[in-house]
Formats: structure tokens, C-alpha cells, sequence
């Protein structure tokens, strides 16, 4: 959720992740950032969306993607 978050952050929660999307994160203690495939981590997420529970749906619904707000709703 932290590279999805800064992806709001930078480029705005209305802007979609194209499945190419690569965002570096620093995780507590590393000294580099690591690389996260954005793209890919929301194409993976959405088609296992089944088994995301309420609070995940949310937490991802609140980043500003809609499908997992449908989900939620549903």
C-alpha cells in the first residue's frame, strides 16, 4: 500500500497505474529504496480481489481505486 499511496501522492488518485509502473519505497531500516511494481501488484490484486477482506477493499478504496470500492459496497 505504500507505493500506492505515493503514486497518489505524486501523480493524483484519479490518475490509473499503468501495469509498467515501477515506484521505489523505503522500507524502516534499509538504506536503499526498493523497487515496487506498481502495475503489476494492482493487476495481481484486482484479479484476487475475491479474497481481499472489508478492511483491505477499503484501505485500497480510499487510495482511490474504484473496483475496490465497488467491492466494498457489495
Amino acid at each position: 500500500l505504500a507505493a500506492l499511496a505515493l503514486w497518489v501522492e505524486r501523480e493524483g488518485a484519479d490518475q490509473a497505474v499503468p501495469r509498467g509502473a515501477v515506484i521505489e519505497v523505503t522500507i524502516d531500516g534499509a538504506s536503499e529504496p526498493v523497487p515496487v511494481k506498481l502495475g503489476v501488484w494492482i493487476s495481481n490484486t484486482k484479479s484476487r480481489r475475491d479474497r481481499l477482506d472489508a478492511d483491505q477493499l477499503a484501505a485500497l478504496a480510499t487510495l482511490g481505486l474504484e473496483w475496490a470500492a465497488t467491492e466494498a459496497a457489495a
